[in-house]
């Protein structure tokens, strides 16, 4: 009995020490931890502090630094990242079998691409914008076509001279009307209206520089001009110093209400012409070529109104776009001989005078998310002509070029779109066309908005 307690008494002594023991090392064991916890936290701590301060300036006598010879001196370059986009279009043509299309009482405009029947693939863009630094916007825009490539934009624009003021610089499309720039793939029809195709083929584009203002105004209000080598229709390259053309233009718009907003616009295009080829038919029915020297005067007024619920253009939106032109030109005509071939010209020259207009009118209703139809109606007026001695071989038209044009459009999204589109074309004298197009456009990248 006695041993049995002196051994209990023993075990008893020695276990409180042995658990007092373990219990310190365990402390120990988590202090060590906790300190290098700790030391990771701090250095961690500095270096996002070092990376989140701005580098310190090097000492002016760094002569530890100067004599470094594993350092790499190259400057330092940055990257060539723009935003950029490809535009995908093609279309199917139902068209009449016409070798020259025209517009009646029009002298030929330039630019235009045409229309071949049957599937084709139709204006191809490749964009690239970006920030060229602070101070500078960049915009490129190359056309791409079976047969040709051409750069349709390339400038520079600023955007810190403050004031609403910007200066753009390069090649670009006119800021005249409301249409002219706008690109192909932006248009609310497969093609362009009546207007804009004797005004200038497709759009009027420039090399040179463009002024703008937009006023600090609760109304939208901005003046702009531009001075540029006026190579394009109605002018032609005439190879000079200075500037061949001038264009001014002003915008005034605003709100109405929560669901209403509008813009109306006048813009003044002068240009010159040195021997500005095209082609009509004579007398003779033979195509004549003519050469005409001399100034060309266009006044454009346009006018938009946009409606959408409460501003919500998601689900219904309507737009309403109109543009009336006159263009006056005065100067001298060539018809060249063309007598070999059976034609009525001899080469005269003399004076040449003609005094037109015309106009377009469409609105665009989205009657649900992504559905939208619409209807276009074009109409000129080959108004005064007057051919001077060259009216014994050129034919005068007092035809009125008209169509009428009826599109639905299905957007799977703001990336794509699909159009079918029926047009009445009477825009060439005794031709009475019925034009189907099947269009689809994509977008393949960074895109931009269009504008208003």
């Amino acid at each position: 009995m006695f041993r049995a307690t002196l051994l209990a008494a023993a075990l008893a002594a020695a276990f409180p020490t042995y658990a007092q023991s373990d219990l310190d090392a365990l402390r120990a064991e988590l202090k060590a931890l906790q300190t290098a916890y700790e030391a990771r936290i701090a250095a961690l701590e500095a270096r996002i502090q070092q990376a989140e301060s701005p580098p310190l300036a090097a000492p002016v006598t760094a002569p530890v630094a100067a004599a470094t010879p594993q350092a790499d001196s190259r400057p330092a370059r940055a990257g060539f990242n723009p935003d950029i986009s490809l535009i995908l279009q093609g279309r199917y043509a139902r068209l009449d079998a016409i070798d020259e299309r025209h517009i009646s009482g029009f002298l030929p405009a330039g630019h235009a691409h045409g229309t071949p029947r049957g599937f084709s693939l139709d204006h191809t863009e490749l964009v690239l914008t970006a920030s060229i630094d602070p101070y500078f916007n960049g915009y490129f825009n190359l056309a791409l076509f079976d047969d040709e490539v051409e750069i349709e934009e390339a400038w520079f624009q600023t955007s810190s001279l403050g004031q609403g003021v910007t200066v753009k610089g390069g090649r670009f499309l006119s800021g005249l009307g409301y249409q002219n720039a706008q690109h192909p793939h932006a248009w609310d029809f497969a093609d362009n209206s009546l207007m804009y195709r004797a005004l200038f083929g497709e759009s009027y584009g420039n090399d040179g520089v463009q002024l703008k203002w937009v006023a600090p105004t609760a109304l939208f209000m901005e003046i702009g001009a531009e001075a540029g080598r006026g190579a394009d229709f109605p002018g032609n390259d005439r190879n000079r110093n200075g500037a061949g053309s001038a264009t001014l233009f002003g915008h005034l718009g605003g709100d109405v209400g929560a669901s209403h907003s509008w813009r109306a616009g006048l813009s003044y295009l002068h240009t010159k012409a040195n021997d500005r080829d095209g082609e009509i038919e004579d007398f003779n029915d033979e195509h004549a070529e003519t050469l005409f020297s001399g100034k060309s005067r266009t006044w454009v007024a346009d006018l938009v109104w946009k409606w959408a619920p409460d501003g919500n253009a998601h689900a219904r939106n309507f737009k309403f776009a109109a543009e009336y032109f006159r263009r006056t030109e005065r100067g001298s005509l060539e018809c060249e001989d063309n007598r070999a071939d059976g034609g009525a010209c001899d080469g005269t020259t003399d004076a040449y005078r003609s005094r037109q207009s015309g106009y377009y009118a469409q609105g665009i209703y989205q009657f649900m998310p992504r559905w939208r139809t619409g209807y276009r109606y074009d109409r000129l007026d080959p108004g005064t002509v007057n051919f001077g001695a060259n009216s014994a071989f050129l034919p005068l038209s007092d035809h009125k070029p008209e169509r009428h044009s009826l599109m639905l459009d299905y957007s799977p999204s703001e990336f794509s779109r699909l159009r079918l589109q029926y047009s009445k074309d009477q825009s060439m004298a005794s031709q009475n066309e019925d034009q189907w197009f099947v269009q689809y456009i994509h977008s393949l990248g960074a895109h931009g908005a269009h504008r208003f």
